[in-house]
């Protein structure tokens, strides 16, 4: 089954590159590639992507609102951020509207596909580098949406120990390793994780769990 890919980038070169590396490897399909956001859910009603590659600067509409606009319109899509390294303002507001996860620009193609592969399978593209500074940026900057009381969420030891790794930005697969136990297991207690923190997102968790930590030094 083709993973469906849209594009959101102004630089042409580097659209037209994305494109390319998405249409010559098996599994992938750019269904749309976009200049701007101007007119984005009309562009993704009709590309019908599974999955959103997403550039913050753009003219016009920039990828924070683009992506504010489309979780609303399409809960369903995954959309990965394309940042650099110091833009945690703007990785926290887009995470915020409704991304799932985030990669860096200057990140190998290899690095691009496994990003697209892991949010399609419900889990978030973070480099764990910045990850870290994103939660430390949440943590400084207590304007997020409130978590409940910390009487009223029951998380249970293992529950916590993988919280704690995914808000250090570690996928599935790292924390599985990590924590000696299967990959399965490891999206069950997730899906655990999620309900308990009344989210529907691995990067609303992470940003949860970052108020978590600094609330209950998880």
């Amino acid at each position: 089954m083709e993973i469906r890919v849209a594009i959101f980038e102004d630089n042409k070169l580097v659209r037209e590159a994305l494109e390319a590396i998405l249409n010559g490897t098996p599994g992938f399909n750019c269904t749309g590639a976009f200049s701007d956001g101007t007119s984005c859910v009309e562009k993704i009603r009709k590309s019908s992507p599974d999955v959103v590659l997403m550039d913050i600067e753009m003219p016009g509409p920039d990828g924070i609102e683009v992506t504010r606009q489309l979780s609303a319109h399409f809960p369903d899509i995954k959309i990965v951020i394309q940042t650099v390294f110091n833009d945690s303002e703007k990785i926290f507001h887009a995470l915020c509207s409704g991304a799932s996860g985030y990669i860096l620009k200057n990140d190998p193609p290899g690095k691009y596909l496994d990003a697209i592969r892991e949010v399609y399978n419900g889990g978030a593209a973070m480099n764990v580098g910045v990850a870290k500074k994103v939660v430390s940026f949440f943590n400084a900057n207590r304007f997020m949406a409130p978590v409940p009381g910390q009487s009223d969420i029951e998380l249970s030891e293992r529950e916590k120990e993988i919280l704690q790794l995914m808000t250090e930005g570690l996928d599935f697969k790292m924390i599985a390793d990590k924590a000696s136990i299967s990959y399965d297991t490891v999206r069950t207690h997730v899906k655990h994780i999620y309900k308990k923190l009344h989210v529907s997102s691995r990067a609303e968790a992470i940003i949860k769990g970052g108020q978590m930590k600094a609330i209950s030094k998880l």
